[in-house]
């Protein structure tokens, strides 16, 4: 993962219009003074992104954005429909002409995951999210469950059945993560930033012998530097 952020440039042609929901984040701007106008989200985004102000941009302009350390900005474009649902907090701008649906999740899934709503988009236009690592497209299938890790799951089709759930024996399901068990039609998006630091701590020269104690040892994680 980089130590630092990375940045963006977004060019907006005279007729477009672009609303980001993170204005701290733009770091340069070239264009008229009044091609940005900030103001107050309604409560519905200040709960979701946990901000109160956005900006819209009104072109002919260019702007640059940061991005935080480890994240990179995946722009998805919108035609008529989509039965993808997103975190509304990895979404970084949309343009005018995006409509928002919310999806409410299961009460056990969001006391797990601490996620509360989804976010389906329609309509013409493009949306830029946030994203981890590299971002791979999975398809499903209507009866084979697919497993994933529950950090890692970046966008699914509505349709898609999902419960919280581990795999493998007992040693490999007492030592992950909690998985998306999925099934259903379409693809989901995989992001593969999230990681437990193992490898690193492997490739860095963690002996086995260690890594094993850790790992038979009651609390040998705690324990066991």
């Amino acid at each position: 993962m980089p130590s630092s952020g990375q940045a963006v440039t977004i060019v907006l042609d005279e007729a477009e219009k672009l609303h980001m929901l993170h204005p701290g984040q733009v770091i340069a701007y070239t264009g008229p003074s009044g091609g940005r106008s900030d103001r107050l989200m309604d409560v519905k985004g200040m709960y979701r992104k946990r901000n109160l102000i956005r900006a819209d941009f009104t072109g002919s302009c260019r702007f640059i954005a940061s991005l935080p350390p480890g994240f990179n900005l995946m722009s998805i474009p919108i035609r008529g429909g989509s039965d993808l649902l997103y975190d509304f907090r990895h979404l970084f701008y949309y343009t005018d002409g995006i409509k928002m649906q919310t999806r409410l999740l299961q009460f056990k899934n969001m006391l797990i995951t601490r996620d509360a709503i989804k976010v389906k988009f329609s309509g013409e236009g493009e949306i830029g999210i946030l994203t981890k690592g590299a971002v791979v497209e999975m398809k499903l299938h209507p009866t084979e469950p697919l497993y994933v890790d529950a950090r890692s799951l970046l966008a699914y089709p509505e349709n898609a059945q999902l419960k919280l759930s581990v795999y493998g024996n007992h040693l490999a399901s007492q030592h992950m993560h909690y998985q998306w068990q999925m099934t259903g039609n379409g693809s989901v998006l995989i992001q593969s930033g999230h990681d437990s630091g193992e490898l690193e701590k492997h490739l860095q020269g963690d002996g086995l012998f260690k890594r094993v104690l850790r790992e038979v040892i009651p609390f040998g994680g705690i324990f066991i530097k």
